[in-house]
């Protein structure tokens, strides 16, 4: 029988001693209800203003945690994700004080898309395939006390890997006896760099296969990709060059905005949101120092 569980059986943050609300057995499945990032407080009705009212401890919660009989610390966790179906809406936004280019865009900006027939339709006129993914999965920490989901650790959290879709697998160090798995913060399209903070937001369902290896622990999280999660076709790209890879992504992502910007009608804010649901971001070079090259990608057939 496959366990299930549903989006009331969700958390706010890694905390080992939470009860685990479900026990498989290795290689066993589980079926899983995501809630959407803002955990509720975002509708499709929903506007720029309502960003500024998130409560913001309510934010990314994760469905779980999956005890998984026998899994020890020294042991791997392999999760084989084999659907992931999505909503049919979700919402992207720009949230002041957060992304990558926080300091270009300091107001609120809410894009709600509709996810229809595997196709994400932005507001302001774009459309893109949805290549649905999960941004938030791991293992509680061996640590006692509370610790925010938003960070990526060595044992998983908010890793936001957008090759992390139906098909892929992930294997992560186990930090507690039993690993206890949470899993959230589905999204319907990202790009890597998730530059503006948010992908296409969304409520899932995800079925996963966990498995147990012994003694396997890798160092840090491993993954196996599926070619759905492929881009495919000539892109546009932009890069940033200096001794500073973070400033390099901002100057290789300004650099994208203003490409989207000359080639359609969009505005900035929404080049800058559509960079961060269908565009890359790549090192491309990090040997000749003191000079890192960062490039920022995005395929020419969502412009078309």
């Amino acid at each position: 029988m496959r366990v299930h569980l549903s989006r009331g059986d969700i958390h706010l943050g890694w905390d080992n001693s939470i009860e685990p609300r479900a026990t498989i057995a290795p290689g066993g499945e589980i079926e899983l209800d995501l809630l959407e990032a803002s955990g509720g407080q975002l509708a499709p009705s929903s506007e720029a203003s309502d960003l500024l009212a998130l409560d913001g401890t309510r934010l990314n919660p994760v469905t779980g945690p999956i005890r998984v009989d026998g899994a020890r610390p020294g042991d791997a966790l392999v999760i084989s994700f084999l659907e992931l179906d999505v909503d049919e809406w979700g919402w992207s936004g720009v949230l002041p004080g957060f992304g990558l280019l926080a300091a270009d865009f300091p107001e609120p900006y809410l894009a709600v898309s509709r996810i229809v027939g595997g196709v994400v339709r932005l507001p302001f006129g774009v459309e893109l395939p949805a290549v649905s993914m999960i941004g938030t999965i791991g293992v509680e920490l061996p640590e006692a006390g509370q610790h925010s989901v938003i960070p990526p650790r060595r044992f998983g959290g908010n890793l936001d890997i957008r090759h992390l879709t139906a098909g892929a697998t992930l294997t992560l160090p186990v930090g507690v006896e039993g690993a206890l798995l949470s899993v959230g913060d589905a999204h319907a399209a990202m790009g890597d760099g998730e530059v503006c903070g948010t992908g296409v937001e969304t409520n899932a369902r995800t079925r996963l296969r966990i498995q147990v290896v012994p003694g396997a622990s890798p160092a840090f999280p491993r993954f196996t990709t599926h070619p759905a999660s492929d881009r495919v076709g000539a892109t546009i790209a932009a890069t940033g060059i200096g001794p500073s890879l973070e400033a390099a992504a901002r100057d290789a992502t300004r650099g994208l905005i203003d490409e989207i910007v000359a080639r359609s009608r969009l505005a900035p804010v929404e080049a800058y949101v559509l960079a961060s649901v269908a565009g890359d971001l790549k090192i491309s070079e990090i040997v000749d120092l003191p000079n890192y090259v960062v490039s920022a990608h995005l395929p020419l057939s969502v412009l078309d």
